[in-house]
């Protein structure tokens, strides 16, 4: 059922009404820093139902604190459950503690984790992965026989932890106020998350670490990583003793620098061994067991060995200064690892690795003084998550506002909103936010929400074994080799051997029987298939694409089909990562990203992929795991979501519209052909937008309409409002007013006559400017000799006519338009036609230099008249009679 009570009176502070009296803490043989608060810790649990505890790397506190509480009164007989950020520190460290108490694990100490557990019925510690927890909680508000919660490592910020930490502070406050809370962190603003818990105590142990000496290398940029950290390992070998701890990104640069090391490194006493979350737990254990006497050992391990880890006879340590950390992008719905620049914090602890048993040396692959520029803590992975699960997860607890319950950094709204939109989408909450009976269903497989999806839509279809299968291999990083096909990882998958394959085929067959065995694959089909998941909601193609009209297609039955292909199945949890092949390796997916894989590959060919990883950029992804999916089980399957629409795009070429019947899944095209065109104003506007793309002079303008709108730009010019703006720029902003109306019947701009354009382009010009106009800029100006003169508005140095000087004499006022205010630029012609004189002053020439021009022309053209004052001659445009 799910969990919600009435908000309840909350409690003042975190403090008990009736402290009980600690017991005397238990001594243990070897000492360890935290026992020297151990006695605090004791006593501030009697008193208070919270406390934060802030102790270095090495002090004890993963191993110690829990035994030391395991005989306080207030416990009574219930369990102590130790959350731990990765599966390997949790066994390890229920291990450790067993064998403190001479015991094995299973016994008084054990532990949970995805792929095994040991535990018994007189287990009274139980070490659990994070998010083992938060599964427990959710089934169980209340915690029945749990009397503390430890949250180790607590400054990894895991998004599981700070949702544990969350679900466990609300349930004490509301349900369990005898609930002890204890987080514990080797780096943590304390304060901080002891005001999260009410005020809670801190404890803070100073630990023990001896001196390591940190040596800088520096950085080549053009120098492979793998390259500088196998060459900087081996240069650690030679000149000091004990093991090597090595930090590397990721599990491919591991095997890239083991391959480099084994050339460099020729001593048989030196083991190099990987540690990275996707081995199998042996040998993960034997990369943190001691070397064997004699011998020493190199450990090629990611962020997983920073903490919680003790790995013995490591004094060096090699630092890459890089990490990788998963980023979600909540426009796209992905998740991708990005390789960043490790915290301070996060170098701190691994620099301290080397001071844990005796004085060490560091070497760090980063200058010196880059280390002050690191970010200051690593970021919290709620505020860079997909929050689909954490939103299911609050769903099922009763709570649809995460603001209702205390957490340390609130989660991000945009992607709380795609987290809300998918998991509707997927049938997994109603319009309220609120977990709905399909959503619970899916909650209960312990997996993503498209994944559970996944399994519940195959098992509609007989088909929930493989669709576990490949969930499996989608959580489990490593599983089925690293072949881009998810054929091939399925079928290595299948054929291995391993205690961890082995594991997750088990688990897989228990997510498919809990599926058949529910009834869900009995029910409606999936809700997905009505919908589109949040990333897939983008649609791609081309901005001039006309809008579609959607063509309805019959869904499949849920039992008709044959077998699903690994596509089907595949694309069923992300039907928006369907792609289509562009060629040379280049896919489109449905959700409008670009992304590719090696033109080598034989997926590369496939004419449509199912992809299930991809990074990069949206516009140049890179496909990391993906299998084919044939078009007719898209056509099949996925009916719904395709559209039948007209797409009408501008051919920039012919100046014309083209229309074509295309059949897609959202942003990919299945199939298409020429279509007829029907004028309207959507595609009028499709056109008009290809114009102003392609320039507004490839209309048909004609010479008077040329000069009308340069008359109306002079006079903007002149007199500004309310004359219209007539430039390209303003025309392409108003197209909407003149360019779409002329276009509503037209395909092609040979369609468009120049008349149509000017009464166009004119109706942009109020009525009743139109007299003002022709008054203010004529067409022509009048000669005195009754000639008329074109005027040219869109010459540069203003509005121009070119006239014979002859045809001017007698005139004493300079002509000019706009009321007189601006007066015509003359350029004076010989009888020629050849330019003389430019004047803006036509008295001032007729006075000036006009006796230096009739010198000039009057031999050239001896049969014109040039006479000593043309201000009083008789204009003319003949030349003198022959004789005279």
């Amino acid at each position: 059922m799910t969990h919600r009570r009435p908000p309840p009176p909350r409690a003042t502070g975190s403090r008990l009404a009736e402290p009980q009296e600690p017991r005397l803490t238990r001594r243990f043989d070897t000492p360890l820093p935290i026992d020297a608060v151990l006695g605090d810790i004791s006593r501030t649990l009697s008193a208070s139902n919270a406390a934060v505890l802030v102790a270095p790397p090495g002090a004890g506190k993963t191993t110690r604190v829990p035994l030391a509480l395991l005989d306080e009164p207030w416990l009574k007989d219930k369990k102590i459950i130790v959350l731990e950020p990765r599966r390997i520190a949790a066994r390890a460290s229920a291990e450790r503690m067993a064998a403190t108490l001479g015991e094995r694990a299973g016994a008084t100490v054990g532990y949970r984790v995805r792929f095994g557990s040991k535990v018994s019925r007189s287990t009274r510690i139980e070490v659990v992965t994070e998010g083992i927890f938060t599964r427990q909680i959710l089934d169980d508000p209340e915690l029945t026989g749990v009397g503390a919660v430890l949250f180790d490592e607590f400054h990894e910020r895991s998004l599981d932890a700070d949702l544990g930490l969350a679900l466990a502070r609300d349930a004490q406050q509301g349900l369990r106020e005898d609930l002890r809370l204890l987080v514990m962190s080797a780096t943590i603003d304390g304060a901080r998350v002891a005001k999260l818990l009410g005020e809670a105590p801190v404890i803070a142990s100073e630990g023990r670490a001896f001196p390591v000496e940190t040596r800088y290398l520096g950085r080549k940029p053009d120098v492979p990583l793998e390259r500088q950290m196998a060459d900087a390992i081996a240069k650690a070998l030679r000149a000091d003793a004990g093991s090597v701890l090595a930090f590397l990104p990721g599990a491919a640069e591991i095997r890239r620098t083991e391959n480099l090391l084994a050339e460099r490194v020729q001593d048989p006493s030196v083991e190099i061994v990987p540690l990275f979350g996707a081995l199998d737990a042996a040998v993960q254990d034997r990369a943190i067991a001691p070397p064997p006497l004699g011998r020493r050992k190199v450990v090629l391990a990611t962020s997983i060995a920073e903490t919680s880890l003790t790995i013995e006879g490591v004094r060096i340590v090699v630092d890459s200064g890089l990490a990788r950390v998963p980023r979600y992008e909540p426009d796209l719905g992905l998740t991708r690892l990005e390789t960043v620049r490790a915290a301070r914090a996060a170098v701190d602890q691994r620099r301290g690795r080397a001071g844990r048993i005796e004085p060490g040396v560091c070497y760090r692959l980063w200058d010196e003084p880059q280390t002050a520029a690191l970010p200051a803590y690593t970021q919290p992975e709620i505020l860079s998550a997909d929050l689909s699960s954490l939103l299911l997860d609050l769903a099922q607890w009763g709570v649809a506002d995460p603001g209702q319950l205390a957490f340390l950094d609130p989660p991000p709204a945009p992607a709380l909103k795609e987290a809300s939109s998918l998991l509707r989408e997927l049938g997994a909450l109603d319009g309220d936010d609120r977990i709905t009976d399909e959503g619970k269903s899916l909650r209960a497989l312990a997996l993503p929400p498209r994944l559970a999806r996944m399994i519940v839509d195959a098992a509609r279809f007989e088909a929930a074994d493989r669709a576990a299968e490949i969930a499996a291999i989608l959580t489990e990083r490593g599983l089925g080799g690293d072949s881009v096909d998810l054929e091939h990882r399925l079928d290595q998958f299948r054929r291995d051997r391993s205690p961890r394959a082995s594991a997750a085929r088990q688990m897989a067959q228990r997510w498919a029987a809990q599926v058949q065995s529910s009834g869900t694959a009995s029910s409606s089909p999936s809700p997905l298939r009505g919908g589109w998941p949040a990333e897939g909601r983008s649609g791609g193609g081309s901005p001039e694409a006309k809008p579609s009209s959607r063509t309805p297609t019959p869904a499949p039955s849920p039992q008709g089909g044959g077998e699903l292909s690994t596509g089907v199945l595949l694309a069923f949890a992300f039907p928006d990562r369907v792609a289509k092949n562009r060629g040379n390796g280049s896919f489109v997916l449905a959700n409008g990203r670009g992304a590719a894989v090696e033109p080598s590959a034989a997926l590369a060919r496939a004419p449509y992929l199912a992809v299930a990883e991809l990074t990069g950029t949206a516009a140049a992804g890179r496909i990391l795991l993906a299998t084919p999916i044939a078009l007719a089980d898209i056509e099949q399957r996925f009916a719904e979501h395709i559209e039948n629409r007209d797409d009408v795009s501008f051919d920039r070429a012919a100046l014309a519209l083209r229309a074509r019947r295309r059949r897609g899944l959202h942003a990919i095209t299945l199939s298409e052909a020429p279509s007829a065109l029907t004028p309207s104003e959507d595609t009028a506007r499709i056109f008009a937008d290809g114009l102003v793309a392609c320039g507004l002079d490839r209309l048909p303008w004609s010479k008077a309409l040329l000069q009308w709108r340069g008359r109306v730009m002079f006079l903007r010019a002149a007199e500004g409002e309310p004359w219209p703006d007539l430039s390209d720029s303003a025309l392409a902003d108003s197209r909407d007013e003149w360019l779409v109306p002329l276009l509503a019947d037209k395909t092609a701009l040979k369609d468009v006559s120049p008349g149509e354009l000017s009464d166009a382009v004119m109706l942009l010009l109020p009525w009743e400017l139109r007299a003002r106009l022709d008054r203010e800029a004529p067409t022509h100006f009048q000669a005195p000799t009754g000639s008329a003169l074109a005027i040219d508005y869109e010459a540069e140095q203003g509005p121009t006519i070119a006239v014979r000087l002859q045809e001017l004499f007698g005139l004493t006022t300079h002509p000019s338009v706009a009321k007189g205010k601006v007066p015509l630029v003359l350029e004076l012609l010989s009888p020629a036609h050849r330019p003389v004189q430019v004047t803006r002053d036509l008295p001032g020439f007729w006075r000036g230099s006009y006796a230096a021009v009739r010198a000039d022309l009057r031999g050239r053209y001896p049969r014109h008249p040039w006479p000593e004052d043309p201000s009083v001659a008789e204009p003319t445009r003949r030349a003198k009679p022959r004789g005279t």
